[in-house]
């Protein structure tokens, strides 16, 4: 684990941001940061965990929703500064009940919700 670490270029606050991507389509889940215990967590579990940076904590995708992330490989690009992860998403990915996070096109000028919503975030968080 030390020489996986060592390999990457963390950011100043010891953050490494990663892609989250579906391993059957492609579809482009996320994006969040990870820090040297989310990544061991993450390798030793084969579930994500992240790094939340508003919260200062570590985080395993799914803990609050269920909707969890069953990593199947793991790229870095030629920086080793980006972390690509193909995943088994179970559920929405997104907070706000999406499949994916990037579930707005630009149209005219504004945002336009374009997604799949696949839950209710009210009923999964009560917020």
């Amino acid at each position: 684990m030390q020489e996986l670490l060592r390999s990457l270029k963390l950011d100043t606050g010891g953050l490494v941001p990663v892609i989250s991507q579906d391993i059957d389509n492609d579809e482009v889940l996320m994006v969040a940061w990870m820090n040297a215990e989310a990544l061991r967590l993450t390798v030793k579990t084969g579930v994500a965990h992240y790094y939340s940076r508003s919260r200062q904590r570590l985080w395993r995708k799914g803990e609050e929703s269920g909707h969890v992330q069953k990593v199947r490989e793991m790229r870095t690009d030629c920086d080793k500064d980006v972390l690509l992860m193909k995943v088994e998403q179970i559920g929405g990915a997104c907070h706000t009940g999406y499949r994916s996070c990037f579930s707005w096109v630009l149209k005219d000028e504004k945002w336009v919700e374009d997604g799949n919503k696949v839950f209710d975030p009210k009923q999964k968080y009560g917020k």
